[in-house]
């Protein structure tokens, strides 16, 4: 895929900036002579026995932990009975909430995660996403395929997936689109909660927002870089908030980890931040069970950020403000190629270097 050529790291000192910052680490008090600069692998005795907190999912009545795992990573592990593993050891430590779309890895992360789900489903919210915003019959034969690979009789949320083009809201307001199909979902049964994601500009997920339709979820990309370009966190999450809707974060560690693989943030950062923030979860990718360790431990002794601690890490990560690490907004990077095709646009793998 096309891509910009960020900056291989970090202007400033981050142990100058976080100076005695309670952040990083796994709820250890950072002090002025040493700020880690990774959460270590933590093996499952390390990470023993707790539950994960919860907050309410907006107006649904529906409690979810405060991070969910996402489908997209999921579906990246080859061995399912890794995926298996990775599953029930997230919801025996308390993590209820499972993201997936139609579209990931062409229907094996929704299979994948369908399998690992066997016995535990109605301990769970399953979420999925359609990936058109074009007509409802479409629509409603994606949602059959998902319920099918989900094994399951229904969706918790049923979300419209990608959001992200300038005229996808026009789109799906349109007479026989996407929202009819959530309508009728809704009545049927087939869906108990529906919403959008988009990760590209905060302007089209003000229009859908600002056209009326009572979405009860929203997702959208929050971590510490996020304030200082293109902000979903300024522009979209208090909106959102106000009207009851559930705020899902995604991306908190730039998408495929571009935030911590780039030294301008740590794991812990990343993380403890989006989880601070006014929202029902944070939807993280997790592709190992070293990253889920990594993960729960974190989750473990996470306690939200003060509000100062806050806005050092929006005033550090004001430097990155090009998108450099936030490649979904700047680049095509995450822009799937159905949806391209959607909208007329070639592949991104057919795009001239």
């Amino acid at each position: 895929m096309n891509d910009n050529n960020p900056k291989t790291g970090p202007e400033v000192s981050r142990r100058g900036f976080l100076k005695g910052a309670a952040i990083a680490g796994v709820s250890a008090v950072i002090s002025a002579e040493k700020i880690p600069t990774a959460v270590e692998t933590h093996n499952e005795s390390d990470v023993g026995s707790f539950q994960a907190q919860r907050r309410p999912l907006g107006r649904t009545g529906l409690e979810c932990s405060i991070l969910g795992m996402g489908g997209f990573h999921l579906g990246t592990v080859a061995d399912q009975a890794v995926v298996n593993n990775m599953v029930a050891k997230a919801i025996d430590h308390g993590i209820n909430i499972f993201d997936n779309a139609w579209e990931f890895h062409r229907g094996l992360s929704e299979e994948k995660l369908g399998i690992a789900l066997k016995g535990k489903r109605d301990n769970v919210i399953v979420m999925s996403a359609v990936c058109t915003q074009r007509d409802r019959e479409t629509a409603m034969r994606m949602l059959e395929a998902s319920l099918t690979r989900l094994q399951t009789d229904h969706l918790d949320v049923w979300q419209i997936h990608e959001v992200i083009y300038h005229n996808d809201p026009e789109l799906i307001y349109a007479h026989d689109s996407v929202l009819d199909a959530l309508n009728k979902a809704k009545q049927q049964g087939k869906v108990r909660f529906v919403g959008f994601n988009g990760h590209k500009h905060p302007a089209i997920n003000l229009e859908m927002l600002n056209r009326g339709y009572a979405f009860d979820v929203v997702q959208m990309p929050l971590n510490p870089l996020d304030p200082g370009f293109r902000s979903f966190e300024k522009n979209v999450l208090p909106v959102a908030t106000r009207r009851g809707m559930a705020v899902l974060g995604m991306k908190s560690m730039g998408g495929s980890g571009e935030t911590i693989s780039k030294g301008a943030l740590t794991p812990s950062e990343a993380l403890c931040y989006a989880m601070s923030l006014p929202v029902a979860t944070t939807i993280s990718g997790i592709d190992s069970t070293e990253v889920l360790d990594q993960n729960l431990a974190i989750l473990r002794d996470f306690k939200p950020l003060s509000a100062d601690q806050m806005q050092k890490l929006r005033d550090y990560g004001k430097q990155f403000n090009d998108g450099r690490y936030e490649l979904y907004k700047s680049t095509l990077k995450y822009d799937s190629d159905l949806g391209r095709g959607q909208h007329g646009y070639p592949s991104v793998a057919e795009l001239p270097l």
